[in-house]
């Protein structure tokens, strides 16, 4: 089968060549904040992960593609990254729970791609210089390097109101021993699946329901979700938070916890190539332990900006930066990584269990 050449070009003008796999647009390109995961499987759940959002996913791991997709794997209705890159796609998917090859379940959702890639090589400029805007696909270097640049990253912008849900829906028991609201920034199947597990009835409403419209609905808690972009730019989210604390337990993962962070009133700043990927050690300061978690943030909150009362308990050996923050006075406490895992380590799950023991407490 002839191969369509295409390729990618940062921002920076950095060119990298390969070919056209997956959805090809109409404008033969793709453009959006280039970000890279080192995750070694898993590669559907990521894809499929609302918090890629405005981004492009290069797979550090060479061989993608290869036990296929099934829809029991997807982490939302369908992907809202901007595109795929990786050194070498899978031609057939061998697993027996295949459903599909990554390249039609890539056409299918409308997700473009590149195949080709020295992954490598883009993997150390970024970490070098930093994730930036890229445009990759057969449309001329030209093109692609201007589209780049018109692109802006993710800065400033609020992806989380765009990915969320249009209207309120419940999931789990209606006789579960807890009611948890869940706002639904980007929120992953996975983690609503461990809060059912958890002994929840959750009520998901959508990233702009007022504090007050949550405590008119009674729930022992309140959890808040992963999602994509910049926290600062959540300020609905960041208000609504600040109106909720110390009213209901809260729970928060991702960029739910960043805008409890900010509702604290701390501060975030960019990491200069974030965290993705399902191997980043973490100690729980508490008990000493390292846990290997899974992770896929590009901000982070501001260890010195947190004010009395706001405890750190969780921190990153990789870099030192925050992993997690609880505040007992105001009934809450979050951390930066997933402890759903989907894909990634369970080592974590147990802080859906610290939810449930937290709301049980405040009843």
């Amino acid at each position: 089968m002839r191969r369509t050449e295409a390729a990618l070009v940062l921002a920076d003008g950095e060119l990298f060549e390969g070919w056209a796999v997956g959805h090809q647009t109409p404008q033969g390109l793709a453009a959006g904040e280039v970000v890279f995961n080192t995750a070694l499987s898993g590669y559907q759940e990521i894809i499929s992960d609302p918090s890629y959002a405005g981004q492009i996913i290069a797979f550090t791991y060479p061989h993608i593609g290869n036990y296929g997709c099934n829809p029991d794997d997807d982490e939302s209705r369908h992907p809202h990254c901007r595109g795929v890159v990786v050194r070498d796609l899978a031609r057939r998917a061998s697993n027996w729970r295949a459903k599909d090859d990554l390249d039609s379940f890539l056409r299918r959702h409308g997700v473009a791609a590149i195949a080709g890639i020295d992954t490598r090589r883009l993997t150390r400029h970024i970490r070098d210089a930093g994730a930036m805007p890229g445009a990759f696909g057969s449309a001329t270097e030209s093109e692609l390097l201007a589209a780049a640049r018109a692109d802006g990253g993710t800065d400033g912008k609020d992806l989380a109101s765009l990915v969320s849900t249009p209207e309120p829906y419940t999931l789990g028991r209606a006789d579960a021993p807890f009611y948890v609201v869940a706002y639904d920034f980007g929120i992953k199947i996975s983690i609503t699946r461990q809060l059912v597990d958890a002994g929840c009835q959750v009520e998901v409403v959508p990233a702009r329901t007022s504090a007050a419209e949550v405590l008119a609905r009674e729930p022992d808690g309140v959890f808040l979700s992963n999602g994509p972009a910049d926290p600062a730019a959540c300020t609905d989210a960041i208000e609504a938070v600040g109106d909720l604390l110390g009213e209901v337990p809260l729970f928060g993962i991702c960029l739910g916890h960043q805008i409890m962070g900010l509702a604290l009133g701390g501060k975030r700043f960019k990491l200069r190539f974030g965290h993705h990927g399902g191997n980043h050690p973490v100690r729980n300061l508490a008990t000493g332990r390292v846990e290997i978690t899974s992770q896929n943030h590009n901000y982070a909150v501001d260890a010195g900006s947190l004010p009395a009362g706001s405890v750190v308990t969780h921190v990153n050996l990789n870099d030192g930066d925050v992993e997690g923050v609880r505040n007992a006075d105001r009934l809450c406490f979050g951390v930066q990584y997933h402890p759903e895992a989907g894909p990634g380590p369970h080592d974590a799950r147990y802080l859906f269990s610290e939810f449930t023991e937290l709301m049980r407490a405040s009843a």
